[in-house]
C-alpha cells in the first residue's frame, strides 16, 4: 500500500523553490508550474482557491456574456439568482478564479444540471495544475449548445464543484439558469 502524504509534510511554495536549486531539470519543471524563488505568490494565509466569477459566453449575449458575480460570497443570493440563456446558442462556461497558498494540482470541473430534480446533464471536466499568483487565471470549458423547443424552456438548478487531485472539494456551489425564447425574457 503506498504511503499518504500527510498535511503536515506540506511545505509552502517558497520552500519547494529552494529545494534542489542546482537541479536544472527540476528549476525548468518548477517555473512551469510558476515556484520560483523570490516570486510572490497568491495570498499567504487564506483559501487555496477564490473564485470571482462564473459566466456563460457566447457570442449572441448581451455584452457578450451573461455572468454570475461570487465575490460576494453569499450562497444563499447566488443560488437565488438565476441566469438566462437563449435556447439554442452556442455558449461555452468560463471562470475567473485566484489561487492562494499553494500549487493546486488536478484541478477538476464537475457540474450536475437538473431539471425538477431529475439529472439532465453532468459535466466533468479536467481544468488542470495552477500555481499561486497575484492575478486571477481565467479558464474557458468546450463549447455548448443550449437546447431548444418549448419543452426544453424551463429553470433548471446546477450544482457545480471545483475539486483537486486529492478529491478534496475547494469550491461548491448552488445556482440556476432559465431557458427562454431571448437573453433579456
Amino acid at each position: 500500500m503506498a504511503d499518504k502524504v500527510s498535511e503536515d509534510e506540506l511545505k509552502p511554495t517558497p520552500e519547494y523553490a529552494q529545494l534542489d536549486a542546482e537541479d536544472e531539470s527540476l528549476a525548468r519543471w518548477k517555473a512551469s508550474l510558476g515556484i520560483v524563488p523570490g516570486a510572490s505568490g497568491g495570498a499567504a494565509t487564506g483559501p487555496k482557491l477564490k473564485l470571482h466569477s462564473l459566466s456563460l459566453v457566447s457570442a449572441t449575449a448581451p455584452n457578450g456574456a451573461v455572468t454570475l458575480d461570487l465575490e460576494s460570497g453569499n450562497a444563499e443570493a447566488i443560488k437565488k439568482d438565476t441566469l438566462t440563456i437563449k435556447e439554442g446558442v452556442e455558449y461555452h462556461v468560463s471562470f475567473k478564479f485566484t489561487v492562494g497558498q499553494e500549487v493546486l494540482s488536478g484541478l477538476r470541473f464537475i457540474q450536475v444540471v437538473k431539471r425538477g430534480g431529475i439529472p439532465v446533464d453532468k459535466t466533468e471536466a479536467m481544468i488542470g495544475s495552477f500555481s499561486p499568483r497575484g492575478e486571477p487565471y481565467i479558464k474557458h470549458l468546450e463549447t455548448e449548445e443550449a437546447p431548444s423547443g418549448m419543452l426544453a424552456r424551463a429553470t433548471y438548478s446546477v450544482r457545480s464543484r471545483l475539486i483537486d487531485d486529492d478529491n478534496q472539494t475547494l469550491w461548491d456551489q448552488s445556482w440556476s439558469f432559465k431557458i427562454a425564447k431571448d437573453w433579456a425574457a
